[in-house]
């Protein structure tokens, strides 16, 4: 009862809480001749902390607001956006803005046109939006020219980047859904909150009505194992189903199951039901998390004779960051199992915290609501 009630708690203080999970900005960029047109979009929420368009500090944005705001937004993205050809700066217009509604939110969208002064061959990008705001900012590009597609992850340490528009290197494709995947998973907290509850009890044993530490490191490992990899071969599936366009679910609900996962796991480890087979959680709901991650990639578009390397790519690096994480918590987690202070305060607190912030991304996914 005692726990419940501070469950319940947590869940009222969650409240106050946003979903944040990372920032993310868009950016498209259509290259004809000396032209490129596209557009960019900021999450409502970067453009309040970018800008202050909450004019009456009710602590919400109104279209009536962001649209007030849209040449303090156009004037912001121009100081923190150039491109150029062959190294020749490009002139930047901007029309009015506009709303475009995500999964996680709204975004302001910023179509744009950028004349130069020489046919582009090859594209230079510099890109700070965000810069000294929020570290977790990056930008995924989608640059198209003809037929051609590539794409790009801007921001962070690489704020500058030089594109060749009409002859695009495999190994450079590669290595940007590698990058993207990596960051995509240490970003998305919600995947790792996931993946996290699942392997708080990896290294206890359930005997009766109480968690035990295991003995040997053995058992550990294998439970450990048995979730990673039943979660990996998951999502695995849905991700090459939904990037190839084979199978597609509607991301709001999609998005709302991956909450509602994290919420399971989580309560499981509170009043446990399901002990030794937590692969069969991890695999069942990882196949909704792959549909999540489809979700990056039909943002970034995958490219053009180069679709299984790109999907390739960015599934390694989903795994790549997967690992990192379980490599770096799991040691520690381990060590600390023989305190009752892990199985009486880290797991039952800890996993009533991670049901609570997801029990927030639920109902804001779910009922579009703001908490």
């Amino acid at each position: 009862m005692k726990r419940l009630l501070a469950l319940l708690a947590l869940a009222l203080c969650a409240n106050a809480a946003q979903a944040h999970i990372a920032s993310n900005g868009f950016l498209t960029a259509a290259v004809d001749g000396p032209k490129v047109a596209g557009a960019i979009e900021l999450a409502v929420r970067d453009v309040e902390l970018a800008v202050g368009v909450d004019a009456n500090r009710d602590g919400k944005v109104t279209w009536g607001e962001l649209r007030a705001a849209g040449p303090q937004l156009a004037l912001y993205v121009r100081q923190h956006l150039d491109l150029s050809a062959q190294g020749r700066a490009c002139e930047l217009s901007f029309e009015p803005v506009r709303i475009n509604d995500r999964v996680d939110g709204s975004y302001a969208w910023l179509a744009y046109t950028a004349h130069c002064p020489v046919a582009i061959n090859t594209l230079g990008i510099h890109y700070t939006l965000m810069d000294g705001l929020d570290p977790s900012h990056r930008g995924l590009l989608a640059l198209s020219a003809g037929r051609i597609v590539q794409t790009g992850v801007l921001g962070g340490a690489r704020i500058s980047s030089t594109f060749t528009v009409d002859a695009p290197a495999r190994w450079t494709t590669f290595v940007e859904y590698l990058q993207a995947g990596i960051w995509h998973i240490w970003s998305g907290i919600d995947h790792l909150l996931f993946l996290l509850s699942l392997l708080l009890p990896a290294v206890l044993l359930r005997r009766g009505a109480h968690w035990e530490p295991v003995t040997r490191a053995r058992p550990a490992l294998i439970s450990i194992l048995k979730v990673v990899t039943a979660f990996t071969l998951a999502h695995s599936i849905t991700l090459s189903l939904a990037a190839l366009d084979i199978v597609r679910l509607p991301s709001r609900l999609t998005e709302s199951v991956i909450a509602a996962s994290i919420i399971v796991a989580a309560l499981n480890n509170i009043f446990p039901i399901v002990t030794d087979s937590r692969a069969r959680i991890a695999f069942a709901f990882g196949l909704l998390h792959g549909f999540g991650f489809a979700s990056v990639l039909s943002d970034m578009g995958l490219p053009q004779g180069a679709r299984v390397i790109s999907l390739l790519a960015f599934n390694l690096g989903i795994e790549c960051g997967q690992l990192a994480v379980v490599l770096t918590v799991m040691p520690l987690v381990y060590a600390l199992r023989q305190g009752n202070f892990y199985r009486r305060a880290i797991l039952p607190w800890g996993s009533a915290a991670i049901a609570s912030l997801a029990l927030v991304w639920l109902l804001q996914r779910a009922l579009l609501l703001q908490l």
